[in-house]
């Protein structure tokens, strides 16, 4: 009796630990228990990183856990994409992806360090948005015409945010179809792009709006055209690039979230869901109308495939405009 009575105390108290070991994940804290990166793979000032802040502190208010923002620059987003290529697959390092270093640089650079869609887990878009051809004030660019006039003449450059961004592929298709000679001038971000055509020190940009619009408001800078297949609701006196003369004329890149390769599911469909809900809050869709930006919600799976075709697309651009990096 004693010995049975040992066996059976010993039993009761080893079942928790057994219990343990045999569930899964029973180790595993939930997500997220510590402090989340989201990368942004461009200089500080520019769209993609006031997107990636404004993403941050929403998913820092719904999970309760610290989100910072890392500014990872260089060759034109590649430097900061290649990082989350390369980070642990745990929901701790972020990607706020532009759609140049996943859908332009592929065709621009022969040794990228990752595949575009196989290193990546695509969680969810966040917004996309025509962007506009703007000039500096002082610069006498009034029109589309006026650059094309000037353009072909060679007496005109335009910024970029770098080499390969879609900045620099939108303008040399500009070059391409429009038959001028406008110069690039890449920098290392949207926000010294800015920083030199809000100074006059180069006259032209193809920039996305939520980078150039508050300096329009100000009147430093004026937007000549959109790039979108339809007129801006916020600039409806504004023509289309198409409607000024350059039929067919479209583009219009979008902003995401990634992570890792092989993310799990249960994170994914997690963030998936939270940025959801965050696009759904009116504040939010207010700043990004604001910005001349529009939110985007597709499922990972739709957000995969979307960006597989426009990797197709983006890659025949490239070729046929016969853009090469500086």
């Amino acid at each position: 009796m004693r010995l049975a009575s040992y066996r059976s105390a010993v039993a009761l108290l080893l079942f928790p630990v057994a219990f343990l070991l045999a569930t899964p994940g029973a180790h595993a804290q939930a997500w997220p228990s510590k402090t989340i990166r989201i990368v942004s793979p461009y200089a500080p000032g520019g769209t993609t990183d006031v997107l990636a802040r404004m993403l941050g502190q929403k998913l820092q208010e719904k999970f309760g856990q610290s989100v910072i923002v890392e500014n990872r620059a260089g060759a034109g987003g590649n430097i900061g994409t290649d990082v989350v290529a390369k980070a642990a697959p745990d929901g701790y390092t972020l990607l706020l992806a532009a759609s140049g270093p996943l859908v332009i640089s592929p065709s621009l650079y022969p040794r990228l360090p990752y595949h575009p869609i196989n290193d990546f887990t695509y969680i969810a878009p966040v917004a996309n948005a025509a962007f506009v051809v703007v000039a500096n004030a002082k610069s006498g660019l009034n029109t589309l015409a006026d650059v094309i006039a000037q353009g072909k003449e060679g007496k005109i450059a335009f910024a970029s945010a770098g080499s390969g961004t879609p900045q620099h592929i939108i303008g040399e298709l500009f070059n391409m179809q429009a038959g001028t000679k406008i110069q690039h001038i890449p920098y290392k971000g949207s926000g010294p792009a800015m920083n030199d055509l809000v100074g006059g020190q180069v006259p032209l940009s193809f920039e996305n709006p939520v980078a150039a619009m508050q300096h329009v408001q100000s009147g430093r800078l004026k937007v000549l055209a959109v790039t979108g297949a339809k007129r801006s609701a916020k600039m409806p006196d504004v023509p289309t690039v198409a409607e000024s003369g350059l039929s067919g004329f479209e583009a219009k890149p979008w902003y995401g979230l990634l992570g890792p390769a092989n993310l799990p599911a249960d994170i994914t469909n997690k963030l998936n869901a939270a940025i959801g809900d965050i696009l759904n809050d009116n504040a939010v869709r207010q700043r990004l109308d604001t910005l001349g930006a529009e939110p985007m919600k597709m499922t990972p799976v739709q957000f995969r495939s979307y960006v597989a075709d426009d990797l197709a697309k983006w890659t025949k651009a490239v070729k046929t405009s016969g853009a090469t990096v500086d």
